[in-house]
Protein backbone atom coordinates (compact mmCIF):
# COMPACT_ATOMS: atom_id res chain seq x y z
CA UNK A 1 0.00 0.00 0.00
CA UNK A 2 2.95 2.32 0.46
CA UNK A 3 4.59 1.31 -2.80
CA UNK A 4 3.22 4.35 -4.64
CA UNK A 5 5.00 6.70 -2.23
CA UNK A 6 8.26 4.78 -1.99
CA UNK A 7 7.63 3.20 1.41
CA UNK A 8 8.89 -0.35 1.85
CA UNK A 9 8.54 -2.54 4.91
CA UNK A 10 9.94 -5.96 5.70
CA UNK A 11 9.53 -8.42 8.52
CA UNK A 12 12.54 -10.42 9.51
CA UNK A 13 13.82 -12.91 12.00
CA UNK A 14 17.42 -12.34 13.05
CA UNK A 15 17.77 -15.92 14.28
CA UNK A 16 18.58 -17.24 17.73
CA UNK A 17 21.33 -15.02 19.05
CA UNK A 18 23.65 -15.77 21.94
CA UNK A 19 24.14 -12.37 23.57
CA UNK A 20 25.26 -11.18 27.01
CA UNK A 21 21.56 -10.72 27.85
CA UNK A 22 21.49 -14.44 28.53
CA UNK A 23 23.57 -13.83 31.66
CA UNK A 24 20.31 -12.81 33.35
CA UNK A 25 18.75 -16.24 32.77
CA UNK A 26 18.64 -18.81 35.52
CA UNK A 27 21.03 -21.68 34.83
CA UNK A 28 18.17 -24.18 34.41
CA UNK A 29 16.61 -21.95 31.73
CA UNK A 30 19.64 -22.55 29.53
CA UNK A 31 18.37 -26.12 29.20
CA UNK A 32 15.04 -24.84 27.89
CA UNK A 33 16.78 -23.06 25.02
CA UNK A 34 19.04 -26.10 24.41
CA UNK A 35 22.15 -24.23 25.49
CA UNK A 36 23.47 -26.78 28.00
CA UNK A 37 25.74 -29.66 27.07
CA UNK A 38 25.43 -33.18 28.49
CA UNK A 39 27.52 -32.17 31.52
CA UNK A 40 25.14 -29.29 32.32
CA UNK A 41 27.63 -26.65 31.21
CA UNK A 42 26.68 -23.70 29.03
CA UNK A 43 27.53 -24.40 25.39
CA UNK A 44 29.50 -22.06 23.22
CA UNK A 45 27.61 -20.02 20.63
CA UNK A 46 28.61 -22.43 17.85
CA UNK A 47 27.84 -25.55 19.91
CA UNK A 48 24.37 -24.26 20.73
CA UNK A 49 23.65 -23.38 17.10
CA UNK A 50 23.14 -19.72 17.96
CA UNK A 51 24.26 -16.73 15.95
CA UNK A 52 26.62 -14.05 17.13
CA UNK A 53 25.12 -10.55 17.47
CA UNK A 54 26.87 -9.59 14.22
CA UNK A 55 25.35 -12.56 12.40
CA UNK A 56 21.96 -11.71 13.86
CA UNK A 57 22.20 -8.13 12.58
CA UNK A 58 23.13 -9.28 9.08
CA UNK A 59 19.55 -9.88 7.88
CA UNK A 60 18.40 -6.40 8.95
CA UNK A 61 21.38 -4.85 7.16
CA UNK A 62 20.68 -7.02 4.12
CA UNK A 63 17.03 -5.87 4.04
CA UNK A 64 18.14 -2.25 4.12
CA UNK A 65 20.71 -2.59 1.35
CA UNK A 66 19.94 -5.55 -0.91
CA UNK A 67 19.24 -4.85 -4.59
CA UNK A 68 17.14 -8.04 -4.51
CA UNK A 69 14.54 -6.13 -2.47
CA UNK A 70 14.54 -2.99 -4.64
CA UNK A 71 10.94 -1.95 -5.26
CA UNK A 72 9.61 -4.78 -3.09
CA UNK A 73 8.03 -4.75 0.31
CA UNK A 74 5.90 -6.87 2.55
CA UNK A 75 8.18 -9.89 2.49
CA UNK A 76 9.50 -11.90 5.41
CA UNK A 77 13.25 -12.37 5.48
CA UNK A 78 15.65 -14.64 7.33
CA UNK A 79 19.30 -15.58 6.89
CA UNK A 80 19.90 -12.72 4.43
CA UNK A 81 17.23 -13.85 1.99
CA UNK A 82 13.49 -13.80 1.41
CA UNK A 83 12.06 -16.65 3.46
CA UNK A 84 10.48 -19.55 1.63
CA UNK A 85 6.96 -20.73 2.38
CA UNK A 86 6.88 -23.05 5.37
CA UNK A 87 5.52 -26.40 4.25
CA UNK A 88 5.84 -28.42 7.45
CA UNK A 89 3.89 -27.07 10.42
CA UNK A 90 6.76 -27.53 12.88
CA UNK A 91 9.58 -26.36 10.61
CA UNK A 92 12.07 -23.97 12.17
CA UNK A 93 12.50 -21.73 9.14
CA UNK A 94 10.26 -20.13 6.57
CA UNK A 95 7.08 -18.10 6.59
CA UNK A 96 3.68 -19.53 7.53
CA UNK A 97 1.16 -19.54 4.66
CA UNK A 98 -1.36 -17.48 6.64
CA UNK A 99 1.24 -14.72 7.07
CA UNK A 100 1.34 -14.03 3.33
CA UNK A 101 -2.40 -14.27 2.68
CA UNK A 102 -3.51 -11.14 0.76
CA UNK A 103 -7.07 -11.20 2.11
CA UNK A 104 -5.87 -11.40 5.72
CA UNK A 105 -3.38 -8.58 5.06
CA UNK A 106 -6.16 -6.36 3.71
CA UNK A 107 -8.37 -7.08 6.75
CA UNK A 108 -5.48 -6.29 9.11
CA UNK A 109 -4.77 -3.05 7.25
CA UNK A 110 -8.42 -1.94 7.51
CA UNK A 111 -8.62 -2.92 11.19
CA UNK A 112 -5.41 -0.98 11.89
CA UNK A 113 -6.91 2.09 10.22
CA UNK A 114 -10.07 1.75 12.30
CA UNK A 115 -8.21 1.29 15.58
CA UNK A 116 -5.77 4.14 15.00
CA UNK A 117 -8.12 6.51 13.22
CA UNK A 118 -5.45 7.01 10.56
CA UNK A 119 -6.22 6.27 6.94
CA UNK A 120 -3.32 5.92 4.58
CA UNK A 121 -4.32 6.50 0.99
CA UNK A 122 -1.17 6.52 -1.14
CA UNK A 123 -3.11 7.84 -4.16
CA UNK A 124 -3.61 11.15 -2.32
CA UNK A 125 0.05 11.56 -1.33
Amino acid sequence: MGKNVGVRAFSLHPGAIFTPLLRFMAHEDYGVVCALNEQGEIKTTAEAGFKTPEQGAATAVWCATSPQLEGRGGVYCEDCDIATLMIEKDALHGVMPWAVDAESAHKLWKLSEQLTGVTFNPDES
